[in-house]
């Protein structure tokens, strides 16, 4: 009775984490996409597009008790063709006092399509590099949706930013084009000392804290960051924060996970983010050490549910494990390397949801991974349309870019299915291969260029899957018949329907696991290249009983299985002759069927060859006596007896 107690208690907790799991997918989504929702309309500035920005020095002025910005931004620019004016993106509400060129006034106008429009002292060719510093002031445009945000927690001010995927230009005056990253960044923050309650303030923002300057009432923090970082990911907060860290040893390399908690947290937060040195762990072993180990990362509390993965700074509404795993993992898959359009968001939201579910599997074990993977899918098939990748019209619609089904869920057991088609070596070599690029590392990534990694890491030509699971529609449903032989080969018969007309036909690998009545079983993975097709495996136990999928590993729903005595075994329709033969040896296959290699043995079981198949052999050289000639098939291993005299 105590096992049946604890048998129930495990279920219940893997059926609430997933529940759990889900509900924190919709709060990203939701968070994700009402930030994004009025700036959809934004698309990268064409007129930005004539320089690279190389370098921002941010001198920003706020109180956390007022919505309201004032500054300085300094800005480094190469340009990529010879211009007189440059164009920066920055909300028409706030007030351009001044544009400064090495003590000159430039002169410049802002008008109503959001842009700083500065007119240069003279013609810059190709190439060159220069700077201006932009004075700027004003309340920043927020509805409570916006991306700078001034509100209270516990009676306590804060403020803080949040610019998913066009909402830094409310606040300050950049280049928001989605695949330009500034290649570094300083920050400094000028606050109140002490807020209202007389507590200290605390300013975050990315990279490493450099300096805390006292002025009188006032505190000036400095965060200086050196890695590639788009304008969007760019965030600072400032509140009376509690501040503790962790340190990840990083194989003799350390740094700390800083955490900024509000203090009427602080004793629940300090018994949560500790699992995020071992969640660090994991991902560094798995891919790659953390991309920003040289500065730091960390967490800040703000006031949204769900999360916001800032580079080396997370913006956390709660400290689940859940929530601590998916904006770690962004850091690599979202931040080092940024998904270069909307089309491709599922290379930010579906990766950072897989590797939550990796998490999931090293500390909770295999039955909580499968049934992490139950839930998915379970989403993934409650419509049956829709596809992974965005068609360019998708992406007018908020809620089709961060959609929980598709970018979130059918994103990451895509990810998984790939695992299973290429193998893990392959699988992870292949996301290391990526990740370390020398065309995307730091930079950005389309769906084409991690397929060409996958492809060569794998060796795998890897167009149908990605065409059927990544760019079309839908999901299979499996109708397996199966049946016995009396030397207990066991024949099956996979056929398939799709949910969406988008695709005729679904290559998968699919697991099937046969039991026996001793409870002995074996899990055995067909190939499953097209419809109606047949395979014959050999078994060592009479089949009792079939079960589909049993560790939920494929996309799929409604499927059925059943006993056919009718089945006829593929080997049937495989012949060699002649037999007995005397030289030549043909072999005839099916139409369909194809075979990849072919070995022969001698009655002692020693391989006398192995080689690519081809129609005819030549066994002339071969003594008289009983050989078996193996030949792998998309049918599976056949095995045909002959004799040569």
């Amino acid at each position: 009775m105590k096992n049946f107690y604890l048998l129930l208690f495990m279920v219940l907790c893997e059926t609430l984490f997933a529940q759990d799991f889900l509900k924190l997918v919709e709060d990203f989504k939701m968070m994700e996409a009402k930030n994004a929702l009025k700036l959809m309309a934004f698309e990268a500035n064409e007129n930005t597009s004539n320089y690279d920005i190389v370098y921002n020095r941010m001198q920003l002025n706020v109180d956390p008790a007022q919505a309201f910005i004032s500054g300085d931004v300094t800005a480094y620019f190469r340009a990529k063709e010879v211009i007189g004016d440059i164009t920066f993106d920055l909300a028409q509400n706030m007030n351009v006092t001044a544009v400064l060129q090495r003590g000159t006034n430039l002169s410049f106008t802002q008008n109503t399509n959001d842009e700083l429009v500065i007119n240069l002292p003279a013609i810059l060719n190709t190439g060159i590099l220069d700077s201006l510093t932009i004075s700027y002031s004003g309340n920043p445009i927020s509805s409570g949706f916006g991306s700078f945000e001034q509100t209270e927690h516990a009676g306590n001010e804060i403020i803080w930013t949040l610019s998913e995927p066009y909402g830094a230009k409310a606040w300050w005056p950049c280049k928001q084009d989605l695949i330009d990253k500034i290649d570094s960044i300083d920050v400094f923050i000028k606050t109140p000392r002490l807020n209202s309650k007389s507590a200290e303030n605390i300013a975050v923002s990315n990279g490493l804290e450099i300096s805390q300057v006292i002025d009188g009432d006032f505190k000036t923090t400095h965060y200086k960051h050196r890695y590639p970082i788009p304008a969007y990911l760019v965030a600072i907060a400032v509140t009376n924060y509690s501040v503790y860290s962790h340190t990840v040893e990083n194989n003799g390399n350390p740094f700390d996970i800083v955490n900024y908690v509000y203090p009427e947290n602080l004793a629940s937060a300090q018994n949560s983010t500790g699992v995020t040195v071992d969640i660090m762990d994991l991902f560094t072993d798995l891919f790659e050490e953390y991309p920003f180990a040289k500065e730091k990362y960390g967490h800040a509390q703000f006031g949204w549910g769900g999360g916001m993965e800032h580079t080396t700074v997370s913006f956390m509404g709660s400290f689940s494990r859940n929530l601590i795993a998916h904006e770690l993992a962004h850091q690599w898959f979202g931040d080092k390397i940024t998904c270069g359009s909307w089309q491709d968001i599922w290379l930010n939201e579906g990766f950072a949801t897989y590797l939550t579910g990796l998490t999931v599997d090293k500390l909770d074990g295999v039955n909580a991974f499968k049934n992490w993977r139950e839930q998915l899918i379970s989403s993934i098939t409650s419509q049956p349309g829709g596809s992974v990748y965005l068609q360019p019209s998708d992406t007018l619609s908020v809620g089709r870019i961060f959609s929980g089904r598709l970018s979130y869920n059918k994103g990451a057991m895509v990810l998984h299915m790939l695992r299973k088609k290429v193998g893990d070596s392959n699988f992870f070599t292949g996301m290391k291969s990526y990740l370390d690029s020398p065309q995307l590392s730091y930079g950005y990534a389309k769906t084409e260029d991690y397929k060409n990694d996958m492809e060569a890491s794998s060796g795998k030509d890897l167009d149908e899957f990605f065409n059927d699971w990544i760019y079309m529609e839908g999901y299979p449903t499996y109708k397996v018949e199966w049946k016995q032989l009396p030397n207990k080969d066991v024949v099956v018969k996979l056929s398939q329907s799709q949910s969406s007309a988008s695709v005729n036909f679904f290559e998968a690998k699919v697991p099937i696991r046969f039991i026996a009545a001793s409870g002995e079983s074996v899990d055995l993975v067909f190939d499953n290249t097209e419809n109606d097709q047949s395979f014959s495996e050999p078994l060592n136990f009479q089949v009792e009983s079939v079960i589909f999928d049993p560790e939920s590993d494929l996309i799929s729903k409604e499927n059925e299985i059943s006993l056919n005595t009718e089945l006829q075994s593929p080997n049937a329709e495989l012949l060699i002759f002649p037999n007995p033969v005397i030289s030549e040896l043909y072999i005839k296959k099916p139409g369909a069927m194809r075979i990849e290699r072919m070995a022969l043995y001698d009655t002692l079981g020693q391989l006398l060859f192995n080689l690519n198949y081809q129609e005819n052999l030549n066994l002339g050289s071969l003594s008289s006596g009983a050989y078996f000639l193996k030949l792998q098939t998309s049918e599976g291993t056949i095995t045909k007896s002959l004799l040569k005299n």
